[in-house]
């Protein structure tokens, strides 16, 4: 017997503190209750895979719950389309939040009462400070602040004034609602920051029955305490946001007490991951939508032709830290070549196609070859392939004259055809400008299957479809959409950086007749020529290359001495 025990996989800080914790009584009920609060102004992208799945993993692992909740504070950006990919999005990567599902609106009134009530003791005020006054009056990270002019008004003055913004009696921008707590505070988010501010903008959910809205740094907080939150995890850019997290949930008849945490958020090289510079992408139409296979958002993931296991696997690698860092793009797609490889149907598909006739095969005999159809899979079926006297076969795997090292077809080389014969080139038909149109070669009846009687070897295999039986598809072949490991960083201006290269789109690629049978949330091998997907958006056979077997952009980048 083993007696070996099996090695534990080592708690990352929020563990440590979630089980700190619950150790030592300091959970209501021993219920761990996580949240992931997205803002409903575009697209999730990669770096909320991070969020989502940690907040939804721990709340899992501590068999507690995870709410959603969608942070709609701002009516000029949010928008109900956004709030469906949100929920779509995650279901995707396979968490659902159950009946715990919540808006910011939903305590629009508890919020205003709170907000009423913090005038009423003495806490809050109305300023009329322009936007540039009140930055002046702020002060800088090195010197402290002072006292806006208005902070002195009478509760009574306050009341009204407040309640007139409520109404709509004031134009926006005009007046605000601030929290009385220190202009000479070393953090700056501590220096009485706005509470309300007048927008005449109609809510998706709300419609126009507020004309004020709460700011994000007194809704998120309070809407924790609401909901019972224990633990919430957030990235370390609001770190310094967590006095004033610690100052909302403490305002008297707020009952609950929930804590925030900060982990390190998701930064790859080669991506831009800001919702506004995202949404300009669209805007100026570089990119096909939110969605295009380019973008890092998860639908445009989704749309790629990653699964959600590859992104688990991904977020699970980098691990969970305190310190800012860049995860490398290579990782990323190693993580979905590993879990494509698993999961992956083979077909064979020719990109580039040029004609190879067999002389001596039978015109108008089909033949069929069986095909596994995933060598990494034990139970995997298997297809049938057609074979014919014509096929084609990539423009790549023959050379008429071959240069050192080529272990294609060339005249009189011999190879291999996948499944299927030994052919041996001998001649080329070439159009009128010199471009190879058909290459003729003879085959080894006796090869069938890829054996001779005399045992002998070829070094080259190639895959191949068949002229007659196969079919033609458009493969759209993506690449990164930045050509620099940091957008911007030399110029200023990310869009500096774009890869032409993007897209390349094949509108006469041949692919074998399986092809036929593929739907949209498939995965596909195109056999040497990379992972694929049907387009969830186009009609037809449309196909997108999720990403190549291997990793060309570091050869090419090595090659060029980058």
């Amino acid at each position: 017997m083993d007696e070996r025990t099996e090695e534990k996989t080592p708690l990352n800080f929020l563990e440590r503190i979630i089980e700190d914790d619950l150790a030592n009584g300091r959970v209501p009920d021993n219920t761990i209750v996580t949240r992931f609060p997205p803002e409903p102004n575009g697209y999730l992208h990669i770096g909320h895979i991070k969020s989502i799945c940690l907040n939804f993993g721990l709340a899992e692992k501590y068999k507690g719950r995870c709410h959603l909740r969608l942070d709609d504070t701002n009516p000029e950006k949010e928008d109900i389309e956004y709030i469906r990919s949100i929920m779509r999005d995650i279901r995707w990567l396979g968490f659902d939040w159950g009946k715990y599902e919540y808006h910011a609106s939903d305590y629009y009134q508890q919020l205003y009462e709170i907000a009423v009530r913090l005038i009423e003791e003495g806490k809050a005020f109305v300023d009329n400070l322009t936007a540039e006054e009140m930055k002046e009056y702020r002060g800088t990270l090195t010197e402290g602040g002072k006292n806006s002019p208005y902070r002195d008004r009478s509760i009574q003055e306050n009341l009204r004034l407040f309640e007139e913004m409520r109404q709509g009696k004031h134009p926006e921008g005009s007046l605000v609602l601030r929290a009385k707590i220190d202009m000479s505070s070393p953090n700056i988010n501590m220096r009485d920051p706005v509470l309300y501010r007048i927008k005449f903008a109609s809510h998706p959910r709300t419609g126009d029955t507020w004309c004020i809205y709460p700011m994000y740094d007194f809704t998120h907080p309070i809407s924790d305490a609401i909901e019972g939150i224990t633990h919430s995890i957030c990235t370390l850019e609001f770190e310094d946001h967590r006095p004033a997290y610690d100052w909302a949930t403490s305002i008297d008849g707020i009952d609950h007490t929930p804590h925030q945490y900060e982990f390190a958020r998701l930064n790859i090289n080669y991506l831009v991951m800001s919702k506004r510079r995202l949404l300009n992408l669209v805007k100026l139409g570089i990119v096909d939508g939110w969605d295009d296979p380019r973008m890092p958002t998860i639908s445009g993931i989704r749309r790629r032709g990653y699964s959600p296991e590859s992104m688990k696997d991904f977020v699970s690698r980098i691990g969970v830290a305190k310190v800012e860092g860049v995860v490398d793009y290579s990782l990323l797609e190693f993580c979905v070549r590993e879990d494509l490889n698993k999961r992956s149907e083979r077909l064979m598909v020719v990109l580039d196609p040029v004609r190879l006739v067999i002389d001596n095969y039978p015109e108008g005999k089909v033949e069929y070859f069986e095909a596994v159809n995933n060598p990494e899979d034990p139970d995997s079926a298997t297809h049938q392939i057609p074979f014919s006297r014509e096929l084609f076969i990539e423009k790549e795997d023959f050379m008429e004259v071959p240069s050192k090292g080529y272990h294609r077809l060339f005249i009189g080389g011999e190879i291999r055809l996948k499944y299927a014969y030994y052919v041996t080139a001998h001649s080329v038909v070439k159009d009128e400008e010199g471009n190879i149109v058909e290459v003729h070669c003879t085959y080894d009846p006796e090869s069938r299957g890829g054996t001779t009687p005399d045992n002998r070897k070829v070094k080259g295999t190639s895959h191949w479809v068949s002229a007659t039986e196969g079919v033609t598809i458009e493969a759209r072949l993506y690449d990164k959409l930045f050509q620099t490991e940091y957008p911007g960083a030399a110029t200023g201006n990310y869009l500096d950086d774009l890869n032409p290269d993007s897209l390349k789109i094949v509108t006469n690629a041949k692919a074998e007749p399986e092809i036929l049978n593929a739907k949209v949330g498939d995965y596909l091998q195109f056999i040497r020529n990379g992972y694929f997907c049907k387009d969830n958006h186009s009609e037809g056979l449309v196909f997108n290359r999720t990403v190549t077997l291997k990793d060309s952009w570091a050869k090419l980048k090595q090659k060029m001495g980058m």
